[in-house]
């Protein structure tokens, strides 16, 4: 049965997708939109889904990236190892429950569902999600990425606490002024505007704008 492709389980820092090892991309890749868009408990906008980066090509992954992403949720390969899923096994004798796992705060995400205007700003050592614009004179800080379903014209700094893996994804990426952990760049005046999402990471020691599909 198509719901027994894929079954989802609850992390502290988002949801795991656990995939028949039969099935194949297109019957998961149909399973997980069949989710979405019947309205799935599970999925709120806003939450990050993990699903483990051997699962398929990269070519298919960045397909359910795109398709988590629009939907409003975000989408990693990399598995919180504070989180990691633990297999059934038999316990020698009881003891006192072990204290929950540190989860990154970096890993877990804030959604903002507004535009920020000039004079707010959104501090947190997690990833931000913002529905709507970051205006000029508006600040993000953020532990770890930085997402915006809109324009970005402000300043923003993603991986503030040192985390270079970071990154900063915007439908159009104007800032006036951009971070990545340690590193600062200004997008170039003379650059063509791209018409689709963009990306800014870090690549080769260097703060870099990539357009991406959304």
């Amino acid at each position: 049965m198509m719901n027994d492709v894929v079954k989802i389980r609850g992390l502290k820092s988002g949801l795991q997708l656990l995939l028949d090892k039969n099935a194949k991309f297109d019957e998961v890749k149909a399973s997980i939109l069949e989710k979405l868009t019947t309205g799935d408990r599970f999925f709120i906008r806003g939450t990050t889904v993990f699903m483990d980066k051997n699962s398929f090509s990269a070519e298919q992954t960045e397909e359910l990236r795109r398709l988590f992403h629009r939907h409003g949720m975000l989408f990693s390969d990399k598995f919180p190892t504070a989180t990691a899923p633990k297999f059934e096994q038999k316990a020698a004798s009881v003891s006192a429950p072990a204290p929950p796992p540190k989860v990154d705060p970096a890993k877990t995400t804030i959604v903002v569902n507004k535009t920020l205007r000039g004079g707010q700003e959104v501090r947190t050592e997690s990833s931000v999600l913002v529905f709507g614009n970051v205006n000029p004179g508006a600040q993000i800080i953020a532990g770890g990425s930085i997402d915006v379903r809109g324009t970005c014209r402000g300043y923003v700094h993603a991986g503030a606490f040192g985390d270079q893996t970071a990154c900063v994804v915007a439908d159009k990426l104007r800032p006036i002024q951009i971070r990545i952990a340690d590193l600062i760049a200004r997008r170039p005046d003379d650059i063509k505007k791209a018409e689709q999402a963009e990306r800014a990471s870090i690549k080769n020691g260097y703060i870099v704008f990539e357009p991406i599909l959304r």
